[in-house]
């Protein structure tokens, strides 16, 4: 059976768009490449299963759930977006489980003309512009913005903000050239790094931890609570592990 990925963010997905045998699982954006490679595994060991894969920020995948569209399993890039999600009641509190780590890291372009190698020299009047996800709505904004008000920065780098609406939209803007600089996961900027620079980890106040829960409206609970236990299992973790997440 083959893995069919939406791979249009921000997708909202129709009834009609997955079948009543398909698994929907709704991923935060970063978890892309991971949760392809985890869906195709689980994929082969369960033969007539179907995994249907929809990124996007946490929060809009949260707001699709809530809204009535189909899914099975949510995963989030933050624990605030769970925690809006135990608020909803949109998932089976008892299903809830951190099961990755990422970092949070600045970037700059790999031909940068701009000499950038920590959160400090974005002050510079030389960089105008960097992108970052949205706080009101991305969990690597929400992290960004805490990393910076910790060091007293936010109100100056936020003055030239640029905000995308997902961690990859960041990226995309970084490895254009677009931006003089820009805040991602570690794990995306690996998958470009043939295109931006990783100029400075940056230090979170709270650990960048990833949950992930059974939908309360599924009706595939058995099998959306296995792909939740095998996301969790020595082979699951390995693959996670390989696109550079950490266990929790």
């Amino acid at each position: 059976m083959r893995l069919r990925p939406l791979v249009a963010l921000c997708l909202f997905i129709g009834p009609g768009m997955a079948s009543a045998a398909d698994l929907v699982v709704s991923a935060a954006s970063s978890l892309t490449d991971a949760f392809q490679s985890v869906g195709k595994a689980y994929e082969a060991k369960h033969p007539g299963t179907h995994v249907v894969l929809n990124f996007a920020a946490s929060d809009v995948l949260l707001r699709q759930i809530a809204s009535g569209a189909p899914a099975d399993v949510f995963a989030s890039a933050d624990q605030a977006a769970m925690d809006k999600a135990v608020e909803a009641k949109a998932i089976d509190v008892s299903t809830r489980q951190d099961f990755a780590t990422n970092r949070l890291v600045l970037i700059v372009p790999r031909d940068a003309s701009v000499r950038v190698s920590s959160p400090a020299d974005l002050k510079a009047a030389a960089v105008k512009r960097v992108a970052y996800g949205d706080p009101a709505s991305v969990p690597v904004g929400r992290y960004t913005k805490a990393a910076l008000e910790r060091q007293g920065l936010w109100d100056t780098i936020s003055a030239k903000g640029v905000l995308a609406q997902n961690v990859r939209q960041s990226l995309d803007y970084v490895a254009r050239g677009e931006v003089d600089a820009g805040f991602v996961f570690a794990t995306d900027a690996a998958i470009a790094k043939d295109k931006v620079t990783v100029a400075a980890t940056v230090p979170t106040p709270k650990p960048i931890s990833y949950p992930i829960a059974v939908v309360a409206a599924s009706k595939q609970v058995a099998e959306a609570k296995s792909f939740e236990a095998f996301v969790q299992s020595a082979e699951g973790r390995g693959i996670l592990a390989r696109f550079g997440f950490e266990a929790p």
